[in-house]
């Protein structure tokens, strides 16, 4: 069985506008952060894995290196939606449990300052009123602006939608109030993009967006970077105390993308894929959601919060509604969820998310989060899920040192 793996530095910047740095500048803070944070060099990395999907037009991975430092290592340049920071991740980590090095560092970053809404192509329709078929999917139109939506917002306001109707108890002020806890959170996240407090009033008379998205429910589009580096298990044993004292455990990685299913060629299906992932994080780290202290999940959107209460077994299934009703996922509740402010606040530069959220859970683990800290935290989780469709997720825990 290939060793255990484990998180030995990571940092994220602070998320925002930076119109002073570019995707470059950005990415070098989070890696030679997290480089510092682990008390190594560049030189000693085995292996890059960079990840950015909107602005790199070749080599993000080698641009870094630049900035950081040209050792001749192998470096993958990542893209895969909403989960290329996830998958940057698990690149590092699978050449470590492989042999093929004993240290590397996972990168992810994104410009996305005034993006605007993403996923409909942001440009109106032209066609005349005779379809001429052409392109990838021939007399196949795409559905955006004709039958429904490829936007993220209209296409997760359809899936919280789709659960409240198959549930029930899934209203407009429901989701606000998901909303006001993740911006309640965010006031003790100094890295987050907006830490404001809102009230449920102010959130349900916002801006709609996509029904029942308000302006507040939705992510942030913003400029960011994260940055981890990951070591064998061996090779940690042969570090300072103080390093392996902080070093936190990667119990679980998983990616899954859509199994075939009819109506997810329609409609993008993001709860199977979470799921399974979910199921497969479980047994591989031996614990049941119940074990877990934290969780940091992909809430793009407050309707992709509550249905993945659901999709990562935080509560029975259908029971999401009562489960945030019963105040669990708030930071004082039994089941801590985006104790960060989610990407609703904290933000979501979408190639650095995947490793963001890792770096949340990874300071309460430490007991390094400051006055947001879960006391007593041991095992946490992150999610993230990018429309396309792919699911990364982690499980992490604590040194016993």
């Amino acid at each position: 069985m290939a060793e255990n793996v484990w998180i030995l530095g990571i940092r994220m910047t602070k998320f925002g506008k930076h119109a002073d740095k570019d995707i470059v500048d950005l990415a070098s803070e989070a890696a030679m952060g997290a480089l510092a944070d682990a008390g190594v060099t560049m030189r000693e990395m085995g292996i890059m894995a960079a990840g950015n999907l909107m602005n790199a037009s070749a080599g993000i991975g080698q641009q870094i290196q630049k900035q950081v430092g040209q050792t001749g290592i192998p470096v993958y340049n990542v893209a895969n939606a909403c989960a290329t920071g996830a998958t940057a991740l698990r690149t590092v980590i699978m050449a470590i449990k492989a042999g093929e090095c004993d240290m590397g560092i996972a990168v992810g970053v994104e410009k996305l300052a005034g993006a605007g809404l993403l996923g409909g192509g942001g440009q109106a329709k032209s066609d005349s009123k005779v379809w001429s078929p052409k392109g990838r999917y021939g007399a196949v139109a795409t559905t955006d602006g004709r039958i429904g939506t490829d936007a993220m917002p209209g296409t997760f306001a359809q899936v919280g939608m789709e659960y409240g109707h198959k549930y029930g108890g899934a209203t407009f002020e429901l989701f606000a109030k998901i909303s006001e806890k993740n911006h309640a959170h965010s006031t003790l996240n100094p890295l987050a993009a907006y830490s404001k407090r809102f009230t449920l009033e102010e959130i349900m008379g916002d801006m709609m967006i996509a029904y029942p998205n308000t302006r507040p429910m939705c992510s942030a589009n913003c400029d960011g970077a994260a940055a981890a580096v990951l070591v064998s298990e061996s090779k940690l044993r042969t570090l300072s105390l103080e390093q392996q004292r902080r070093a936190v455990k990667v119990a679980a990685s998983v990616l899954t993308t859509d199994p075939y299913e009819e109506a997810c060629q329609i409609l993008p299906n993001v709860n199977t894929l979470t799921r399974n992932a979910a199921k497969q994080a479980y047994e591989t780290a031996g614990i049941g959601p119940e074990d877990l202290d934290l969780v940091e999940l992909h809430d793009c959107f407050a309707t992709a919060e509550l249905v993945h209460y659901d999709n990562l077994m935080l509560c029975p299934e259908g029971g999401a509604v009562d489960f945030f009703n019963s105040g669990a996922p708030w930071r004082d509740g039994s089941m801590p969820v985006n104790v960060s402010g989610g990407l609703q606040s904290k933000g979501h530069p979408i190639a650095a998310t995947g490793i963001a959220n890792v770096w949340e859970v990874c300071h309460h683990l430490r007991g390094e989060a400051g006055p947001r800290q879960i006391e007593g935290a041991k095992v946490g989780l992150a999610h993230v899920i990018g429309l396309g469709s792919a699911c990364g997720i982690h499980v992490l825990e604590k040194s016993g040192l």
